[in-house]
């Protein structure tokens, strides 16, 4: 792609209302645009990292088995009043429809899998079961702040599973656990997240979340040491809880944890049968007794792990994105002047686009040096390459990656070889 023709542009200045540091430098990178507070509109490059983000949840989720669908995103209120939760849960969207319908717009859909899977699941040979979609969901957030972390327009992956019994429930859950910390550590985040316990709510003694360490975070988490595993300030107080987790666990103890700042990237939740229970969800079992299926959820928001990327890997010049997540592998930049180095330039970024090497092109004209590297390290865009008069008179350019201070020495002839078997 080249720079001069990118629907993007850097921004010096922008909008002080949200301090967080991921809406501020995804704005003044041109990664997004804010629409209103906690809606987000996604510019070429925020869009090619979401996506990215989002292929590898949908890998790690198709590893385990998950089956990709598409739900609704419109849900009739019938639905809500079926599980009791119009009324309880107080971020929903309401809204009228024709002929004054109650219609929400989604922020989760165990209203919708369920009533969907009771037409498909009868027998306890098709199970255990597993769906999950990618989508924009929405939660009508009294303070929607700190950028990409907490929206009222936002992607999310959900996944429910269908179950026998709590036994075959729990085997799939540590899977997806497993599958959770794979696409952390994808992301480049995995060494600063921890599997944490927090309160389960109406369906489990706990449920469990991903917190990933920062100083910018909302959550306080307290790690056990020597692990990756941690304890939701919200559950310190349930000591049968804390005894299962930390044997021997007593009161006064939690000063002999790690106290941290966190953000939280995903969760996962038995449900146990109350959805199923809701719409009657059963299946026949080997002796054709009737029985409720068991349900798990696990949530997972692409945007939130784009925007936790952006608050913790970043530096005092600009975004850091990880190789497998950045928008592109190079950022190629040309500080030529004379029509055989610019031809040159030319032809280096079209040897990389044959080779299927992921390239911007800073091809801009009449923008200063300085400029054009200022912006590459706040677009932070993995491996820099500079080509100039300097350069081209030893037919080479010069190399550095964003997380490095050293430059190297390339020589054109190994650009391809370099890039293409690199991970």
């Amino acid at each position: 792609m080249k720079q001069s023709q990118l629907f993007q542009k850097t921004e010096k200045n922008v909008n002080k209302a949200d301090i967080s540091i991921n809406a501020q430098l995804l704005t003044k990178a041109g990664y997004v645009s804010q629409l209103m507070a906690g809606v987000y509109s996604y510019l070429p490059l925020g869009l090619k990292v979401l996506l990215k983000i989002e292929n590898i949840i949908r890998e790690e989720m198709m590893k385990v088995g998950g089956q990709e669908v598409l739900l609704p995103a419109l849900q009739p209120r019938e639905i809500w009043d079926k599980t009791g939760r119009w009324d309880t849960v107080d971020v929903l969207f309401k809204l009228k429809g024709a002929r004054d319908r109650d219609l929400a717009l989604g922020p989760t859909h165990e209203e919708v899998v369920t009533p969907l899977a009771s037409t498909i699941i009868n027998s306890y040979k098709e199970l255990p079961l597993a769906v999950f979609q990618i989508q924009s969901k929405f939660r009508n957030e009294q303070r929607a702040k700190s950028g990409l972390l907490r929206g009222r327009e936002f992607r999310m992956k959900d996944m429910y599973s269908f179950h026998t019994d709590e036994d075959e429930m729990s085997t799939f859950y540590n899977k997806v656990a497993e599958a959770y910390m794979n696409v952390y550590n994808r992301c480049g985040i995995g060494q600063i997240t921890l599997f944490t316990y927090a309160i389960g709510g109406t369906f489990a003694k706990y449920s469990h979340e991903f917190q990933t360490i920062t100083e910018s975070g909302e959550d306080i988490v307290y790690r056990i040491p020597g692990t990756n595993t941690a304890i939701n300030k919200e559950l310190m107080d349930d000591i049968e809880a804390l005894n299962e987790i930390i044997p021997n666990y007593q009161v006064g103890d939690e000063s002999k944890l790690e106290q941290l700042k966190a953000i939280e990237v995903g969760n996962i939740f038995r449900l146990g049968t109350k959805f199923s229970d809701a719409f009657d969800l059963k299946y026949t079992d080997k002796d054709g007794k009737l029985n409720g299926v068991v349900m798990g959820c696990y949530g997972l928001g692409p945007s939130r792990v784009m925007g936790t990327i952006a608050e913790c890997l970043s530096d005092d010049k600009g975004l850091v994105w990880p190789e497998e997540i950045a928008p592109f592998k190079i950022h190629l930049i040309s500080l030529a002047f004379d029509d055989q180095e610019v031809k040159i330039c030319n032809d280096i970024y079209d040897l990389l686009l044959q080779n299927n090497i992921e390239v911007l092109y800073d091809d801009r004209k009449e923008i200063r040096s300085g400029t054009k590297l200022a912006d590459a390290d706040l677009l932070g865009i993995p491996n820099r390459l500079v080509v100039s008069k300097r350069t081209l008179a030893d037919h080479s350019v010069e190399w550095k990656k964003r997380t490095g201070n050293e430059t190297v020495s390339l020589p054109i002839s190994a650009i391809v070889s370099q890039f293409a078997s690199s991970k």
